[in-house]
């Protein structure tokens, strides 16, 4: 935990300035919720942030699914660079506005992170290391898309709300999987799924 609470405070002024990127561009399209705008660095930077602090190596290639406003993709990867990690990293981002806002903190920030912008169904396996999605699907479908571009030896970190308990319990009729729960450090009600070995039953 001190490791990564050392590397949060080393990228703060780079994590303040993307944040500051994302308010800039939310006057134009909608990154953010408009109650979120106030509460952006804690409700989405350092939210995402604390996926840094389940998971500091994120192995050979990391993807972050339905990247949106680069939580947690561009913010993970903002403290992956500058802890000097050799990780690739691809986001997935259907919708071309934000992709194109993706791209843009690509260039701001120096990350050379790979965007693609299609539907996550439509894209080649991605082979991933570590496999992350905020506030994208149900639990049991986020499992469809970690099955297709996980490694098998791979992680699935999927950020979940209140309900999250009905979810896994849902998917357990149509998966198998090892899962570990971290109570979320911004959102009491909150978790971060921790998921490994899926397969379909």
């Amino acid at each position: 935990m001190m490791a990564a609470t050392s590397e949060l405070e080393r990228s703060r002024e780079t994590l303040e300035e993307f944040c500051e990127l994302v308010l800039h561009w939310t006057k134009r399209i909608n990154l953010i919720s408009a109650p979120s705008v106030e509460l952006a660095w804690d409700r989405h930077v350092l939210d995402s942030a604390q996926l840094f602090h389940v998971k500091q190596d994120f192995g050979n290639h990391y993807v972050d699914i339905g990247s949106g406003g680069g939580f947690p993709g561009i913010v993970v990867s903002i403290l992956l660079r500058e802890a000097q990690k050799d990780t690739e990293i691809t986001l997935v981002e259907s919708d071309v506005r934000k992709a194109t806002f993706l791209r843009t903190a690509n260039r701001e920030f120096d990350l050379g992170i790979n965007v693609i912008s299609k539907r996550i169904e439509a894209i080649p396996d991605l082979h991933a290391s570590t496999l992350s999605a905020r506030a994208l699907s149900s639990f049991n479908h986020l499992l469809g898309y970690a099955e297709k571009h996980l490694d098998n030896s791979g992680t699935a970190l999927f950020m979940k709300g209140a309900s999250w308990e009905k979810e896994v319990a849902d998917a357990k009729e149509h998966w198998s999987f090892e899962l570990e729960s971290r109570p979320s450090i911004t959102q009491p009600q909150s978790r971060i799924l921790i998921v490994e070995k899926i397969r379909r039953v």
